[in-house]
């Protein structure tokens, strides 16, 4: 079972902690590519939270490709944490771009033309 805590007086969301939880243990080898993590019922009830919560959080590394959900198979590591943090650098940088007028196209062509 992966070694995990939240801090419920901390400002940050639930579903983010546990999301950053599973990150440093991809990230300290705790769960390794190929590993099924537990089941999400099996989280929550460690940490004390809402099946809903964990199931937040793993929606959300699987966007950031760390995570590959399975039907029969569960949930599987399947990228290292260097690929979830290029990932979500991505994604803040698309709602950057985008907040100062920039769309998928201008931006993808932007990073063509560097050098």
């Amino acid at each position: 079972m992966l070694e995990m805590r939240i801090d419920r007086d901390e400002q940050v969301a639930l579903h983010d902690q546990v999301a950053a939880e599973i990150r440093r243990a991809i990230a300290e080898g705790e769960a390794a590519p190929g590993e099924r993590l537990p089941l999400a019922k099996d989280i929550a009830a460690i940490l004390g939270v809402n099946k809903n919560t964990v199931l937040r959080a793993m929606h959300i590394l699987r966007d950031e490709g760390l995570l590959e959900f399975s039907r029969g198979r569960g949930v599987t590591v399947v990228g290292a944490p260097e690929r979830g943090l290029v990932v979500s650098q991505a994604r803040e940088f698309m709602s950057f771009a985008r907040r100062y007028g920039y769309r998928r196209c201008d931006v993808l062509k932007l990073i063509q033309e560097l050098p």
